[in-house]
């Protein structure tokens, strides 16, 4: 990994994620990284941030890649992969888009070997999950500098059914939105009550970590750990009560699901579509 050249295409939180895990982990050499994007800037920062090479020219970026790693906005990946001629024959695709099918990005590239990934958020921590699949043309060496690349970012999930990346995206891409609105939402139900927000944030905050990583430990189903915390006639069990009279799962159900189609969606846009998704 260290000899291969990377070039990201879209310069955005994910990509500088992905480089920032590559150098922390030293799995790439900052002078074989190169990110490209529209706004002189913002590559003059990556520039001075990590030291790795930048360009707003898409097709000099990944001339010579080994890895060119597409981190672009859905909508804009039509018009982008029209400038990206010149891939090489043997080098391998690797995208984080949200909706972008394999045989989307293999065809607009004319290009084989390609991978479809969906990180989430947590990646900029080291401490995200990462699905992701192939096509049938990427070899093992490129499969193993894959698991590398998205390991940068936490844990890796490969899957043999690409279906499985539009769920992930919305239950895995789209998971942390969730959890920092329950999150915001019991935070200022204490200060609703009467806690100084400083207070209320650090008691939710230990609260959430602390029953993530009970959970992860305990290996038993959460609905076992909740029973444990919910005593007959108590104040956990009143509160559950209210939770699910007011549809609590279901609306979780229903989000998770209206994500997983929006997914759907996003690889049959038409070029031109506004968002107000967040750049990747």
């Amino acid at each position: 990994m260290l000899n291969k050249k990377i070039a990201f295409i879209g310069p955005g939180v994910m990509a500088e994620a992905m480089i920032a895990g590559l150098l922390r982990k030293k799995l790439a050499d900052s002078k074989n990284i190169i990110a490209s994007g529209p706004r002189e800037e913002r590559m003059n920062e990556l520039n001075k941030k990590y030291e790795i090479k930048t360009t707003t020219d898409n097709s000099s970026a990944i001339h010579g890649a080994d890895v060119v790693v597409l981190s672009v906005k859905p909508q804009r990946l039509t018009e982008v992969m029209k400038g990206l001629k010149g891939i090489r024959a043997d080098a391998l695709v690797l995208s984080i888009i949200a909706g972008a099918n394999i045989k989307k990005i293999s065809t607009g590239l004319k290009h084989k070997a390609v991978v479809r990934s969906m990180p989430n958020t947590p990646g900029q921590i080291g401490e995200g999950i990462t699905v992701w699949t192939s096509s049938k043309e990427v070899t093992d060496e490129q499969g193993e500098m894959t698991r590398a690349i998205l390991g940068a970012l936490g844990e890796e999930v490969f899957v043999e059914d690409e279906s499985y990346l539009d769920m992930a995206t919305a239950l895995s891409g789209s998971g942390p939105a969730y959890v920092f609105l329950f999150t915001e939402a019991l935070i200022d139900a204490g200060v609703h009550m009467g806690f100084p927000r400083r207070i209320a944030e650090q008691l939710v905050l230990q609260t959430i970590k602390g029953s993530a990583s009970f959970y992860q430990g305990a290996s038993r189903h959460p609905a076992t750990l909740r029973n444990q915390v919910t005593s007959p006639g108590g104040t956990s069990a009143e509160a559950l009560y209210y939770l699910e009279k007011a549809g609590f799962r279901t609306a979780i159900s229903r989000a998770v699901w209206a994500a997983y189609q929006r997914s759907l969606e996003l690889g049959k846009e038409k070029p031109g579509h506004v968002d107000v998704e967040e750049e990747k």
